[in-house]
């Protein structure tokens, strides 16, 4: 059994990859994120911690993600925060959608995707 062990498991332990994400869990929070977004660029990440698709998409955001790059990055949990993330879908005309990523610049979404076309999103247009 160890023999099988060691064909499937990498001998290097992962090294994982900390990205300075804000929760996001208050609707009031969206005014600071709203008058943020004149200067920076803003990014909201709806995450179900239910769904297999969006913790692959997660997955795949962080091992991609430029943690060089000059955004505010927001995590939301929209399982736990439902009413946040209803406020996200109406306050920058998005419709709901999980997993979901918002760029969102002068208070208006400038880019979102959902599922896969998450990943397809190029951050560095935005910074």
């Amino acid at each position: 059994m160890g023999f099988l062990k060691n064909i499937f498991r990498s001998s290097e332990p992962k090294e994982e990859k900390a990205l300075p994400w804000q929760a996001l869990r208050s609707v009031d929070q969206l005014a600071v994120i709203d008058e943020r977004s004149k200067t920076k660029t803003q990014v909201i990440f709806k995450h179900s911690t239910r769904c297999g698709i969006s913790s692959m998409v997660m997955n795949q955001f962080v091992s991609m993600y430029d943690v060089a790059a000059n955004i505010d990055l927001y995590y939301l949990d929209l399982l736990s925060f439902r009413d946040v993330s209803d406020e996200v879908g109406y306050k920058f005309q998005v419709m709901h959608q999980s997993p979901q990523l918002l760029v969102i610049r002068n208070g208006v979404t400038v880019a979102h995707a959902s599922h896969g076309a998450v990943n397809d999103i190029d951050l560095s247009r935005f910074v």
